[in-house]
């Protein structure tokens, strides 16, 4: 020990040792991270969601039914990209304008705001949890590139369609209809596709029936765009 203190290069090629381990093993983690999440986001291009985090933390029973997106009413995905993401066939997976406008509303105060876009949300809802932080913001957005670049928009929506929540202990939008309409989302209305659609950013505390207030008048604003999206083709993508 003495003889380590006299030789500080003994000193110094210990701490070079153990500042060398410590970055091989996060190299390791980091590689096996990025390895699991690719097969991750492979096997669901291709096989249904079974359950996510946000179901399992779930303080109520669940209901979910998964469902084809050809088996989805096209208003409803009209309504979720007018309701939700306006540009989801325009952007990479990113809203830049979107995201600097809630930046700035939310520097004002009052109710938080978020930028987020149909891709982002998907990769929130399926493979991370709820809430923010950096941290989990990071991983959701190297998840939405993985989807992205794996899924396509169609296969996104799809998935979007089907876990997300549409009312409590409510998962996808095939529950959603059953639960408040007694029918198939196959079926929907540009009305009832709306009003499920515009409870979306908070299932928990908006309903669907007998809404009023700013629920009422977002889901009327949305069913008059469905018509919008349709004709001009903002959910093409979806489609072709």
């Amino acid at each position: 020990m003495l003889e380590d203190l006299k030789n500080p290069r003994t000193t110094t090629g210990r701490r070079s040792g153990i500042i060398g381990r410590i970055g091989w093993v996060l190299a390791r983690l980091i590689a096996a991270f990025l390895f699991i999440s690719v097969v991750q986001v492979v096997i669901y291009k291709f096989v249904p969601v079974p359950i996510t985090l946000t179901m399992l933390m779930d303080d109520h029973s669940i209901t979910k039914d998964w469902t084809p997106l050809g088996d989805i009413d096209r208003d409803m995905v009209a309504a979720v990209i007018s309701g939700e993401d306006g540009k989801f066939c325009q952007h990479n997976g990113f809203d830049q304008e979107a995201m600097m406008e809630a930046f700035r509303r939310n520097q004002k105060g009052g109710r938080i705001r978020g930028g987020s876009t149909i891709s982002q949300q998907t990769a929130k809802n399926v493979f991370l949890w709820q809430g923010g932080g950096y941290f989990r913001k990071g991983l959701e957005a190297w998840y939405t590139v993985l989807i992205e670049t794996i899924w396509g928009k169609r296969r996104i929506m799809e998935v979007y369609l089907n876990v997300a929540e549409t009312g409590i202990g409510t998962y996808g939008v095939e529950a959603g209809a059953q639960r408040y309409y007694g029918k198939s989302a196959r079926k929907l209305s540009p009305v009832e596709a709306a009003r499920i659609a515009a409870v979306l950013p908070l299932p928990k505390e908006r309903e669907v029936n007998g809404a009023g207030g700013f629920t009422r008048r977002h889901g009327n604003s949305i069913a008059r765009q469905v018509r919008v999206v349709k004709n001009g083709a903002l959910d093409a993508c979806v489609y072709n």
